[in-house]
């Protein structure tokens, strides 16, 4: 394993919508071994969740007050709380398993917006989401490498 192709799974689990799931195909398509893939995915997955869950209040509510980013702030805001009701319902469970689910736009980022964007504690939030995707990446690993 060479330091570009750690760089590749991990800079492709850093991305919104692709995430995890992505990076462990990425590893897969590089032959990279089975743990080695999960663990540099893992990594990369949860690197932006601390920065989302602390920052994207702040940013949303500044970009809610410049014309020309008005529109695209509200609509991501309407966009992902249209996705929130398990976690509205359910708080910390809701978002365990809304993250814990590898689906299309479940996931860390939204995940951790969702939090946010709901208010919920930062810590007991960021450790909800570091273990629904744990088990969203041993699922994605278990199908994608046929394990377990």
């Amino acid at each position: 394993m060479n330091f570009g192709q750690i760089l590749s799974v991990i800079g492709t689990a850093c991305l919104p919508v692709v995430e995890l799931k992505g990076a462990i195909a990425t590893g897969r398509l590089m032959d990279l071994p089975l743990w080695d893939t999960f663990l540099l995915a893992y990594i990369g997955s949860i690197l932006p969740v601390p920065f989302i869950l602390r920052f994207s209040q702040p940013l949303m509510a500044r970009l809610r007050r410049t014309k020309p980013l008005k529109r695209m702030a509200h609509w991501l805001e309407a966009r992902t709380l249209r996705k929130s009701s398990t976690i509205r319902k359910y708080s910390l469970v809701g978002l365990f398993i809304f993250v814990a689910i590898p689906l299309p736009t479940t996931g860390v980022w939204t995940g951790s917006l969702i939090a946010s964007f709901l208010g919920l504690r930062l810590w007991p939030s960021f450790i909800v989401i570091l273990l629904g995707n744990a088990v969203a990446g041993l699922l994605v690993l278990s199908i994608s490498y046929g394990v377990f």
